[in-house]
Order: C-alpha cells, then sequence, then structure tokens
C-alpha cells in the first residue's frame, strides 16, 4: 500500500515566539480550550472549524476527544510501547491519568518512570509533545476521581485484569455480573487502580504551516524551575 499521495498543506495557524505562554502548561492549557472550542475564536476561523466538523459528520467520522493522548513507555527489557489514554487532569503538577497499576503501562511506568505523551489536534492541524517523569498520585486522590465514574465503568475497573489473556468474552462480562451483585451500593477504589502524574521536563508546541515549513517550539525545564524557551527548525 503506498500511501505517498497522502498529503495535506497545513494552512489554519501559525505560532509565533511573542504569542506564547512563559508557562507551557498555561500554553497547553489554552490550546487545550481551542481545541475543545470554550476558547473565543476569530469569525472565519470558527466558521472553518464548523464546515469540517460538517463534512466529518456527513461522511460519519466521529471526532477524536480532545483529550486523547497517546503515552509512551519503556519496560525494563527496553522495548517501548504505546497506547491512547485520557487526560483527566492538567495543573501545576503536570499531567495525570488513570489506569489499572497492573496493566502493561502500569508495569512500565513502574519499572521506569519515565514517560512521553502527545496530542494531535487535526482540526487545528496542532500537536503537543510532552516528555517527563511520572508518579503515583496518592489512594486518597485516585478514590476521589473514582467515585466521579459511572458506576459501569466503577465496576469495569475490578472486573477487568488489564492486559492479561482471557478465553473470550463472556468470561469478562461474567465476571463483571458477579461482581455488580457484589457491590449493590457503593463500588470501593480497587486496590491496583488510580492515577499517575506525568511532571513535565520537556514540552514542544507544534502548529503546521504551509510547504512543511512548520512552527515548532520547546520548553525545557532549568534547574531553578523556570522554563527555556526555543524555536526548532521543522
Amino acid at each position: 500500500m503506498n500511501l505517498g499521495d497522502f498529503r495535506e498543506d497545513y494552512r489554519r495557524g501559525a505560532l509565533d515566539r511573542t504569542g506564547l505562554n512563559a508557562n507551557p502548561l498555561a500554553q497547553f492549557e489554552a490550546w487545550f480550550a481551542e481545541a475543545a472550542g470554550s476558547r473565543n475564536q476569530s469569525r472565519w476561523r470558527k466558521i472553518g472549524i464548523a464546515l469540517f466538523k460538517l463534512w466529518d459528520a456527513i461522511c460519519n467520522r466521529r471526532p477524536a476527544d480532545t483529550n486523547a493522548m497517546t503515552l509512551a513507555t519503556v519496560g525494563k527489557d527496553g522495548q517501548p510501547s504505546s497506547r491512547t489514554v485520557l487526560l483527566k487532569t492538567v495543573d501545576e503538577r503536570g499531567f495525570i491519568f488513570y489506569t489499572n497499576y497492573d496493566s502493561r503501562k502500569g508495569r512500565e511506568l513502574t519499572e521506569n518512570p519515565a514517560a512521553a505523551l502527545t496530542f494531535f489536534w487535526s482540526e487545528l492541524e496542532r500537536q503537543v509533545c510532552v516528555a517527563g517523569t511520572v508518579t503515583k498520585l496518592t489512594p486518597a486522590e485516585s478514590e476521589v476521581y473514582f467515585k466521579s465514574r459511572p458506576r459501569g465503568s466503577q465496576i469495569g475497573a475490578w472486573a477487568s485484569n488489564q492486559s492479561e489473556v482471557i478465553p473470550d468474552r463472556a468470561v469478562l462480562e461474567a465476571r463483571w455480573r458477579e461482581l455488580e451483585k457484589k457491590f449493590p451500593d457503593a463500588v470501593p477504589l480497587p486496590p491496583n487502580w488510580g492515577g499517575f502524574v506525568l511532571k513535565p521536563i520537556r514540552i514542544e508546541f507544534w502548529q503546521g504551516r504551509p510547504s512543511r515549513l512548520h512552527d515548532r517550539f520547546s520548553y525545557v525545564r532549568q534547574a531553578d524551575g523556570s522554563w527555556r524557551v526555543e524555536r526548532l527548525s521543522p
């Protein structure tokens, strides 16, 4: 399969040093808000995005979750792996997501806390790449989020031994029904489930531009906690 003709000339925006926030987490939040459609945008940008969404609807394509991110990890054997997870919080500590600690990603993050995240928002022709180290959230904080989940998802966290081999779906569904009866009221936090926070040491913002002359800026955390901002060649 030859994909050489799958090309697009990016023309939906630009990124300049003067428009960057000194804090990359604040810059990320601004971009995330635009991707989620909650920021005030120019009339023409709104029209362009609306037409893009209309075309997707006509083609029966469901828009991707704005908070979806690719999480890359490396196990103790040096083999990298990646998967899509959902960002649940971003604050001064970094980027927070939740998972089964016994899953492949959970084990790899425990063995090697270095990780990377990638966000791609095609409607805005923007990408954000994050690299840093992870630590587990406290059980108390994980429990607060767990209680906010739908009941079905709470039971699912107990029912799934994530990443383990199972013979068929019937086994998983039977386990779910068993646990639904076991927890008729509140569902407790599983002991092997909770959050990670990735503290960034490097964040890169990429804005697509025509002729592949993209705008790229990197923020690198310094020893004193400040950020060095540099433009990168595309």
